[in-house]
């Protein structure tokens, strides 16, 4: 087979413990999945789950001092933080029963779903896609993933953000709307799930802005945790 140019690197992401690199296929994200966060972005609290994707070469990794440098994204004066839960698929599948969709994940890793908050806004206000505000370049850094052999259960996991060695998000996974489980059957009705998909779960309350020189610091029990550093 010839290819017209050479075809571009596969994303991939780190295991924890191994050399191993999980491929990313596809990222998707669920909105408004936390109560306190939905309401403070202008809805009602628990909603019907709503999704929406990121290319897989938004993935950032952390360098080789443990943080990724995260370049301040063009056309936005408002840039976002949104800590979060990442689901690994190891094995794909469609119209998945939640009571199986454990069985799916390969593993956990710590995300941070950015986003530039004034463009979202925007498209909103004109009933456009926000695909602007939150598919761009850098938009979805990510600690190494944690095999789920590896781990008990996530479902009371504490989830913090700090930026600055401030704490701006605190909350825990069983604040989710919609379960991890429940997120991957809704998913996979919509979507056939392939190995190598990435699920950034939804995000607590408390996201704010960060500016060039911020630190961000994201944990969730049992993760690896993610430091990323605005350049």
């Amino acid at each position: 087979m010839s290819f017209v140019f050479a075809p571009h690197a596969v994303n991939c992401v780190p295991v924890h413990g191994s050399s191993l690199m999980f491929p990313v296929h596809r990222i998707y994200c669920v909105g408004r999945n936390y109560e306190e966060h939905a309401i403070e972005m202008g809805g009602t609290g628990r909603e019907a789950p709503f999704f929406f994707m990121k290319p897989a070469d938004a993935v950032l990794l952390p360098g080789p001092d443990g943080a990724a440098e995260m370049p301040y994204p063009p056309l936005t004066s408002n840039l976002h933080h949104e800590i979060e839960l990442v689901v690994a698929i190891g094995t794909g599948g469609k119209n998945i029963p939640a009571a199986d969709a454990l069985h799916h994940i390969y593993g956990y890793a710590v995300g941070l779903d950015m986003t530039r908050r004034d463009l979202q806004n925007e498209m909103k206000k004109q009933g456009r896609p926000w695909c602007i505000g939150k598919g761009f370049e850098h938009s979805a850094p990510i600690g190494p993933i944690t095999p789920a052999a590896q781990l008990g259960d996530m479902s009371q996991a504490e989830i913090v953000l700090n930026v600055n060695g401030l704490t701006r998000q605190k909350s825990t996974l069983a604040h989710l709307i919609w379960s991890i489980a429940e997120t991957i059957e809704q998913l996979s009705a919509a979507w056939t799930l392939q190995s190598g998909d990435l699920i950034f779960t939804g995000t607590p309350a408390g996201v704010a802005a960060v500016v060039p020189g911020d630190l961000l610091q994201g944990q969730i029990t049992g993760l690896q945790p993610l430091r990323v550093r605005i350049v």
